[in-house]
Protein backbone atom coordinates (compact mmCIF):
# COMPACT_ATOMS: atom_id res chain seq x y z
CA UNK A 1 0.00 0.00 0.00
CA UNK A 2 1.73 3.47 -0.79
CA UNK A 3 2.29 6.04 1.96
CA UNK A 4 -0.44 8.76 1.76
CA UNK A 5 1.17 12.30 1.65
CA UNK A 6 -0.27 15.04 4.31
CA UNK A 7 0.33 18.24 6.15
CA UNK A 8 -0.62 20.19 9.21
CA UNK A 9 -2.63 22.27 6.47
CA UNK A 10 -4.80 19.69 5.16
CA UNK A 11 -5.05 17.57 8.68
CA UNK A 12 -6.44 20.53 10.03
CA UNK A 13 -9.14 21.68 7.15
CA UNK A 14 -10.22 17.97 7.40
CA UNK A 15 -11.02 18.12 11.36
CA UNK A 16 -13.04 21.16 10.54
CA UNK A 17 -14.60 19.54 7.83
CA UNK A 18 -15.53 16.57 10.22
CA UNK A 19 -16.64 19.25 12.91
CA UNK A 20 -19.08 20.60 10.27
CA UNK A 21 -20.93 17.24 10.08
CA UNK A 22 -22.24 17.66 13.52
CA UNK A 23 -20.99 13.92 13.96
CA UNK A 24 -17.94 14.35 16.07
CA UNK A 25 -17.01 16.19 19.38
CA UNK A 26 -14.21 18.39 19.72
CA UNK A 27 -13.10 15.20 22.40
CA UNK A 28 -13.70 12.84 19.43
CA UNK A 29 -11.48 14.74 17.22
CA UNK A 30 -9.10 16.01 19.36
CA UNK A 31 -8.32 11.99 20.31
CA UNK A 32 -8.41 11.50 16.44
CA UNK A 33 -5.91 13.63 15.15
CA UNK A 34 -3.80 13.35 18.61
CA UNK A 35 -3.96 16.79 19.67
CA UNK A 36 -5.24 19.04 22.90
CA UNK A 37 -8.42 19.98 23.05
CA UNK A 38 -7.16 23.29 23.70
CA UNK A 39 -5.35 23.03 20.19
CA UNK A 40 -8.78 21.85 18.25
CA UNK A 41 -10.70 24.54 19.53
CA UNK A 42 -7.61 27.18 18.75
CA UNK A 43 -8.03 25.61 15.45
CA UNK A 44 -11.79 25.68 15.07
CA UNK A 45 -12.00 29.11 16.28
CA UNK A 46 -9.39 30.22 13.32
CA UNK A 47 -11.47 28.67 10.80
CA UNK A 48 -14.36 30.39 12.04
CA UNK A 49 -12.95 34.11 12.38
CA UNK A 50 -10.75 33.88 8.93
CA UNK A 51 -11.87 31.31 6.89
CA UNK A 52 -9.16 28.73 5.67
CA UNK A 53 -6.34 31.11 5.90
CA UNK A 54 -6.91 31.38 9.57
CA UNK A 55 -5.38 27.80 9.42
CA UNK A 56 -1.94 29.45 8.60
CA UNK A 57 0.81 29.63 10.53
CA UNK A 58 1.14 32.80 12.79
CA UNK A 59 4.46 34.44 13.76
CA UNK A 60 5.31 33.65 16.65
CA UNK A 61 7.46 37.36 17.57
CA UNK A 62 6.35 39.27 20.75
CA UNK A 63 4.03 42.24 19.95
CA UNK A 64 5.92 44.08 22.25
CA UNK A 65 9.82 44.42 23.14
CA UNK A 66 10.33 47.20 26.04
CA UNK A 67 13.77 46.23 26.26
CA UNK A 68 14.37 46.82 22.61
CA UNK A 69 16.94 49.91 21.42
CA UNK A 70 14.93 52.40 20.08
CA UNK A 71 14.86 53.77 16.69
CA UNK A 72 16.96 56.95 16.94
CA UNK A 73 19.71 54.97 18.52
CA UNK A 74 19.56 52.49 15.84
CA UNK A 75 19.63 55.29 13.23
CA UNK A 76 22.83 56.87 14.93
CA UNK A 77 24.48 53.74 15.33
CA UNK A 78 24.07 52.95 11.31
CA UNK A 79 24.93 56.48 10.47
CA UNK A 80 28.20 56.44 12.34
CA UNK A 81 29.06 52.98 10.47
CA UNK A 82 28.41 54.81 7.31
CA UNK A 83 30.59 57.36 8.45
CA UNK A 84 33.61 55.03 8.97
CA UNK A 85 32.89 52.46 6.40
CA UNK A 86 35.95 50.46 7.38
CA UNK A 87 35.56 50.51 11.38
CA UNK A 88 33.79 47.68 13.27
CA UNK A 89 31.01 47.76 15.78
CA UNK A 90 33.93 48.18 18.69
CA UNK A 91 35.16 51.11 17.33
CA UNK A 92 31.48 53.09 16.41
CA UNK A 93 30.39 55.86 18.84
CA UNK A 94 28.45 58.45 18.34
CA UNK A 95 29.08 61.08 15.59
CA UNK A 96 29.63 64.22 16.55
CA UNK A 97 26.81 66.64 16.88
CA UNK A 98 24.43 63.63 17.72
CA UNK A 99 22.12 64.65 20.87
CA UNK A 100 22.94 63.69 24.48
CA UNK A 101 20.53 60.96 24.71
CA UNK A 102 21.65 59.38 22.17
CA UNK A 103 24.94 59.38 23.70
CA UNK A 104 23.63 57.96 27.07
CA UNK A 105 21.97 55.02 25.73
CA UNK A 106 24.85 54.03 22.88
CA UNK A 107 24.16 50.41 22.49
CA UNK A 108 26.62 47.21 23.50
CA UNK A 109 29.33 46.21 21.12
CA UNK A 110 27.34 43.06 20.53
CA UNK A 111 24.06 45.00 20.12
CA UNK A 112 25.91 47.39 17.64
CA UNK A 113 27.08 44.75 15.71
CA UNK A 114 23.34 42.53 15.58
CA UNK A 115 22.27 46.25 14.34
CA UNK A 116 24.77 46.37 11.69
CA UNK A 117 24.14 43.03 10.73
CA UNK A 118 20.25 43.51 10.52
CA UNK A 119 20.95 46.68 8.05
CA UNK A 120 23.66 44.84 5.80
CA UNK A 121 26.70 47.01 6.89
CA UNK A 122 28.63 43.89 7.80
CA UNK A 123 29.42 40.71 5.64
CA UNK A 124 30.59 37.57 6.62
CA UNK A 125 33.91 36.36 6.00
CA UNK A 126 34.49 33.30 3.68
CA UNK A 127 35.27 30.23 6.08
CA UNK A 128 39.33 29.33 5.22
CA UNK A 129 40.65 26.24 5.47
CA UNK A 130 43.85 26.63 7.42
CA UNK A 131 46.61 24.69 8.45
CA UNK A 132 46.77 23.03 11.93
CA UNK A 133 49.52 24.73 14.43
CA UNK A 134 52.27 22.44 15.02
CA UNK A 135 54.17 21.51 18.57
CA UNK A 136 52.76 23.93 21.48
CA UNK A 137 54.24 24.52 23.72
CA UNK A 138 57.16 25.50 21.58
CA UNK A 139 61.25 24.62 21.62
CA UNK A 140 62.61 27.36 24.27
CA UNK A 141 64.25 30.17 22.63
CA UNK A 142 66.82 30.72 25.51
CA UNK A 143 69.97 29.92 23.67
CA UNK A 144 71.45 31.07 19.91
CA UNK A 145 69.93 28.76 16.98
CA UNK A 146 67.87 27.27 19.65
CA UNK A 147 65.06 28.73 17.40
CA UNK A 148 64.86 30.72 14.03
CA UNK A 149 62.10 32.98 13.18
CA UNK A 150 61.16 33.04 9.48
CA UNK A 151 58.56 35.66 7.69
CA UNK A 152 57.71 37.80 4.82
CA UNK A 153 57.64 40.97 5.54
CA UNK A 154 54.11 42.72 3.50
CA UNK A 155 55.38 43.02 -0.26
CA UNK A 156 55.53 46.45 -1.37
CA UNK A 157 56.10 48.22 -4.56
CA UNK A 158 59.15 50.40 -5.38
CA UNK A 159 58.84 53.75 -7.35
CA UNK A 160 58.60 51.86 -10.62
CA UNK A 161 55.83 49.59 -9.70
CA UNK A 162 58.22 46.46 -9.37
CA UNK A 163 56.44 44.61 -6.95
CA UNK A 164 58.97 43.43 -3.40
CA UNK A 165 58.57 40.84 -1.21
CA UNK A 166 60.75 41.31 1.62
CA UNK A 167 61.99 37.69 3.34
CA UNK A 168 63.31 38.32 7.22
CA UNK A 169 64.97 35.54 8.98
CA UNK A 170 66.28 36.09 12.95
CA UNK A 171 67.22 33.81 15.98
CA UNK A 172 64.84 33.98 18.45
CA UNK A 173 67.69 33.90 21.23
CA UNK A 174 69.91 37.23 20.47
CA UNK A 175 67.14 38.76 17.72
CA UNK A 176 70.16 38.52 15.13
CA UNK A 177 68.60 39.79 11.90
CA UNK A 178 70.12 36.86 9.90
CA UNK A 179 68.45 37.52 6.45
CA UNK A 180 66.14 40.70 5.51
CA UNK A 181 66.21 39.45 1.30
CA UNK A 182 63.71 41.08 -1.32
CA UNK A 183 62.61 38.65 -3.54
CA UNK A 184 60.71 39.19 -6.60
CA UNK A 185 58.38 36.15 -6.01
CA UNK A 186 57.65 34.34 -2.37
CA UNK A 187 57.84 30.82 -3.66
CA UNK A 188 59.92 27.88 -3.12
CA UNK A 189 62.07 28.01 -5.77
CA UNK A 190 62.82 31.64 -4.73
CA UNK A 191 63.37 31.05 -0.70
CA UNK A 192 65.10 28.04 -0.89
CA UNK A 193 68.33 29.18 -2.28
CA UNK A 194 68.19 32.25 0.47
CA UNK A 195 67.93 29.29 3.08
CA UNK A 196 70.94 27.55 1.67
CA UNK A 197 73.13 30.78 2.13
CA UNK A 198 71.78 31.37 5.47
CA UNK A 199 72.45 27.90 6.33
CA UNK A 200 76.12 27.55 4.68
CA UNK A 201 76.61 30.85 7.01
CA UNK A 202 75.33 30.43 10.05
CA UNK A 203 74.94 26.83 10.37
CA UNK A 204 71.61 25.08 11.05
CA UNK A 205 69.20 25.69 14.22
CA UNK A 206 67.10 22.95 16.12
CA UNK A 207 63.65 24.68 14.63
CA UNK A 208 62.34 27.08 12.67
CA UNK A 209 59.09 29.18 13.69
CA UNK A 210 56.96 30.60 10.71
CA UNK A 211 53.22 31.35 10.00
CA UNK A 212 51.24 28.92 8.17
CA UNK A 213 51.30 30.04 4.67
CA UNK A 214 53.06 28.65 2.15
CA UNK A 215 56.32 28.69 0.98
CA UNK A 216 56.51 27.75 4.83
CA UNK A 217 53.22 25.18 5.01
CA UNK A 218 50.35 24.19 3.10
CA UNK A 219 47.26 22.36 3.92
CA UNK A 220 48.30 18.82 3.06
CA UNK A 221 49.08 16.16 5.96
CA UNK A 222 51.28 17.38 8.68
CA UNK A 223 51.31 20.58 6.78
CA UNK A 224 54.04 19.62 5.12
CA UNK A 225 55.53 22.10 1.93
CA UNK A 226 58.41 21.03 0.14
CA UNK A 227 59.97 23.53 2.01
CA UNK A 228 59.44 22.36 5.44
CA UNK A 229 59.80 19.23 3.90
CA UNK A 230 63.86 19.52 3.03
CA UNK A 231 63.77 21.55 6.35
CA UNK A 232 63.00 18.11 8.50
CA UNK A 233 65.30 16.59 5.93
CA UNK A 234 68.22 18.51 7.53
CA UNK A 235 66.96 17.80 11.48
CA UNK A 236 65.11 21.29 12.09
CA UNK A 237 61.53 21.03 12.91
CA UNK A 238 59.73 23.09 11.49
CA UNK A 239 57.20 25.24 14.50
CA UNK A 240 54.08 26.51 13.18
CA UNK A 241 51.86 29.65 14.83
CA UNK A 242 48.25 29.57 15.23
CA UNK A 243 46.30 31.02 12.50
CA UNK A 244 45.45 34.95 13.69
CA UNK A 245 48.53 34.78 16.23
CA UNK A 246 51.20 36.36 15.22
CA UNK A 247 52.02 37.32 18.89
CA UNK A 248 53.27 33.93 18.90
CA UNK A 249 55.78 34.88 16.88
CA UNK A 250 55.88 38.39 18.30
CA UNK A 251 59.63 38.86 18.56
CA UNK A 252 60.00 38.82 15.24
CA UNK A 253 57.00 41.12 14.05
CA UNK A 254 58.53 43.29 16.72
CA UNK A 255 61.47 43.32 14.48
CA UNK A 256 58.79 43.80 11.45
CA UNK A 257 57.88 47.19 12.82
CA UNK A 258 61.24 48.80 13.11
CA UNK A 259 61.98 47.52 9.35
CA UNK A 260 58.94 49.09 8.09
CA UNK A 261 59.91 52.30 9.91
CA UNK A 262 63.25 52.11 8.66
CA UNK A 263 63.32 51.28 5.11
CA UNK A 264 59.85 51.24 3.69
CA UNK A 265 58.28 54.52 4.23
CA UNK A 266 58.52 55.29 1.17
CA UNK A 267 59.52 52.59 -0.45
CA UNK A 268 62.92 53.20 -2.57
CA UNK A 269 62.85 53.66 -6.39
CA UNK A 270 63.70 50.68 -7.63
CA UNK A 271 64.54 47.04 -6.12
CA UNK A 272 68.25 47.44 -6.09
CA UNK A 273 68.19 50.55 -4.04
CA UNK A 274 65.22 48.84 -1.69
CA UNK A 275 67.63 45.91 -1.04
CA UNK A 276 70.96 48.64 -0.44
CA UNK A 277 68.33 49.84 2.27
CA UNK A 278 67.74 46.91 3.67
CA UNK A 279 71.23 45.31 3.65
CA UNK A 280 72.07 48.76 5.48
CA UNK A 281 69.14 48.00 8.07
CA UNK A 282 70.72 44.63 8.97
CA UNK A 283 74.15 45.79 9.35
CA UNK A 284 73.19 48.77 11.59
CA UNK A 285 70.00 46.51 13.30
CA UNK A 286 72.38 44.01 14.57
CA UNK A 287 75.79 45.45 15.63
CA UNK A 288 75.42 49.12 16.26
CA UNK A 289 71.74 49.20 17.65
CA UNK A 290 70.89 48.53 21.09
CA UNK A 291 68.32 46.12 22.25
CA UNK A 292 66.63 46.56 25.08
CA UNK A 293 64.93 42.92 26.09
CA UNK A 294 69.37 42.11 25.56
CA UNK A 295 70.34 44.57 28.01
CA UNK A 296 70.72 47.49 25.48
CA UNK A 297 73.36 46.04 23.59
CA UNK A 298 73.19 44.89 19.88
CA UNK A 299 72.29 40.92 18.90
CA UNK A 300 75.72 40.99 17.32
CA UNK A 301 77.86 40.86 20.10
CA UNK A 302 75.51 37.83 21.66
CA UNK A 303 74.98 35.61 18.81
CA UNK A 304 77.17 32.92 17.80
CA UNK A 305 77.03 30.66 14.67
CA UNK A 306 75.50 27.11 15.38
CA UNK A 307 77.88 24.12 15.73
CA UNK A 308 75.82 22.21 13.12
CA UNK A 309 77.18 22.95 9.69
CA UNK A 310 75.05 22.57 6.30
CA UNK A 311 75.24 19.17 5.01
CA UNK A 312 76.10 19.27 1.21
CA UNK A 313 74.68 15.74 0.40
CA UNK A 314 71.62 15.02 1.94
CA UNK A 315 70.22 11.39 1.97
CA UNK A 316 66.98 9.68 3.03
CA UNK A 317 65.55 9.34 6.69
CA UNK A 318 66.70 6.57 8.75
CA UNK A 319 63.71 5.00 10.62
CA UNK A 320 63.35 2.82 13.69
CA UNK A 321 63.54 -1.07 13.59
CA UNK A 322 60.23 -2.38 13.39
CA UNK A 323 59.22 0.22 11.19
CA UNK A 324 57.46 -0.44 8.33
CA UNK A 325 59.28 2.21 5.31
CA UNK A 326 57.26 3.68 1.71
CA UNK A 327 58.74 5.73 -0.69
CA UNK A 328 56.08 8.03 -1.45
CA UNK A 329 55.34 7.51 -5.69
CA UNK A 330 55.28 10.60 -8.22
CA UNK A 331 51.70 11.02 -7.78
CA UNK A 332 51.73 11.14 -3.75
CA UNK A 333 50.55 7.92 -2.89
CA UNK A 334 52.18 4.93 -1.18
CA UNK A 335 51.15 0.86 -1.63
CA UNK A 336 50.07 -0.50 1.56
CA UNK A 337 48.55 -4.12 1.96
CA UNK A 338 47.49 -4.31 -1.78
CA UNK A 339 46.04 -0.65 -2.09
CA UNK A 340 47.51 2.69 -3.28
CA UNK A 341 46.59 5.30 -0.59
CA UNK A 342 47.55 9.11 -1.21
CA UNK A 343 49.52 10.74 1.72
CA UNK A 344 51.15 13.89 -0.04
CA UNK A 345 52.65 15.38 -3.16
CA UNK A 346 54.96 17.39 -1.37
CA UNK A 347 56.93 14.26 0.01
CA UNK A 348 57.39 12.73 -3.84
CA UNK A 349 60.09 10.91 -3.66
CA UNK A 350 60.67 10.77 0.54
CA UNK A 351 60.72 7.63 2.73
CA UNK A 352 57.41 7.78 4.97
CA UNK A 353 57.57 5.22 8.19
CA UNK A 354 54.37 2.83 9.34
CA UNK A 355 54.29 1.86 12.96
CA UNK A 356 51.16 0.77 14.59
CA UNK A 357 49.55 2.90 17.23
CA UNK A 358 46.16 2.17 19.26
CA UNK A 359 44.39 4.01 16.91
CA UNK A 360 45.31 2.00 13.62
CA UNK A 361 48.57 2.42 11.81
CA UNK A 362 50.36 5.46 11.98
CA UNK A 363 51.98 7.31 8.96
CA UNK A 364 55.31 9.47 10.04
CA UNK A 365 57.57 11.45 7.77
CA UNK A 366 60.60 11.46 10.53
CA UNK A 367 59.02 12.77 13.60
CA UNK A 368 56.08 14.62 12.27
CA UNK A 369 52.51 12.24 11.94
CA UNK A 370 50.79 12.33 8.66
CA UNK A 371 48.06 10.83 9.60
CA UNK A 372 45.97 7.30 9.94
CA UNK A 373 45.89 4.00 7.95
CA UNK A 374 42.65 2.28 7.58
CA UNK A 375 41.30 -0.37 5.62
CA UNK A 376 39.58 0.23 2.30
CA UNK A 377 40.71 3.96 2.93
CA UNK A 378 42.01 5.97 -0.40
CA UNK A 379 43.62 8.59 1.52
CA UNK A 380 44.76 8.98 5.41
CA UNK A 381 42.53 9.93 8.25
CA UNK A 382 43.30 12.76 10.76
CA UNK A 383 44.91 12.40 13.82
CA UNK A 384 43.40 12.93 16.55
CA UNK A 385 44.71 15.67 19.36
CA UNK A 386 46.80 13.14 21.04
CA UNK A 387 49.32 12.90 17.92
CA UNK A 388 49.43 16.72 17.47
CA UNK A 389 51.65 17.24 20.90
CA UNK A 390 55.07 17.28 22.01
CA UNK A 391 55.29 13.43 22.64
CA UNK A 392 56.58 13.00 18.85
CA UNK A 393 59.74 15.50 19.22
CA UNK A 394 62.22 12.28 18.62
CA UNK A 395 65.62 11.90 17.61
CA UNK A 396 65.83 10.79 13.82
CA UNK A 397 69.09 9.30 12.05
CA UNK A 398 69.99 10.57 9.24
CA UNK A 399 71.79 8.72 6.27
CA UNK A 400 73.89 11.19 3.52
CA UNK A 401 75.39 9.82 0.34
Amino acid sequence: MPWKETCAMKERLQMVSLYETGKYTVTELAEQFKVSRKTAHKWLGRFADAGASGLNERSRAPHRCPRATPLDVVLAVVRAKQSHPTWGPAKLAPCPGEAPEIARAWPAVSTRGRILGLHGLVTRRKCRRRTSPWFQPFLGADRPNNVWCADFKGWIRTGDGTRCDPLTISDACTRMLLCCKILTKPDYGHVRPVFERIFREYGLPLALRTDNGPPFASVGVGGLSPLSVWWVKLGIMPERIKPGHPEQNGRHERLHRTLKQEVMKPPAATPQAQQERCAKFLSVYNRERPHEALGQVPPASLYVPSPRPFPELLGDIEYPPLTEVRRVRSNGQIKWHGELVFVSESLVGELVGITEDKDGWLVSFGPIPLGLLHPHHSSLSSLPHTHTNNSHRRSVTYVFS
